[in-house]
């Protein structure tokens, strides 16, 4: 568990001030009333997911939040290009990491 703790502190660490320039600034320029409005609404997904335990990427729901809030501003004040990239990555992330893990899984049962 502090290994992972640890991993994930370290991710965010380096990779978390550049996904929150790409959501906040690149995709929709947020004002602070708009990340609260953001906010409360994934959290009230989140929230009702969890409730009927309903499995969920938190990421997703605070990215689409987001978007959300940029499109009720103004629909084109949403950047679709920065949309359309972090789209691909989602759909391309879930095989790659399915097959790197179902890879990795092989390479170690082998040993």
């Amino acid at each position: 568990k502090i290994v992972c703790a640890v991993t994930m502190a370290a991710g965010t660490a380096a990779g978390g001030w550049r996904i929150i320039r790409t959501l906040g600034h690149k995709m929709v320029k947020l004002q602070p009333v708009h990340g609260f409005a953001a906010e409360t609404s994934a959290a009230l997904i989140i929230q009702t997911a969890s409730i009927y335990g309903i499995p969920l990427s938190t990421t997703h729901v605070i990215t689409t939040s987001i978007m959300g809030v940029g499109a009720a501003k103004r629909f084109s004040g949403v950047k679709w290009t920065v949309v359309e990239r972090i789209i691909w990555a989602w759909v391309l992330t879930l095989p790659a990491t399915g097959l790197i893990g179902f890879l990795l899984a092989r390479i170690i049962a082998a040993h």
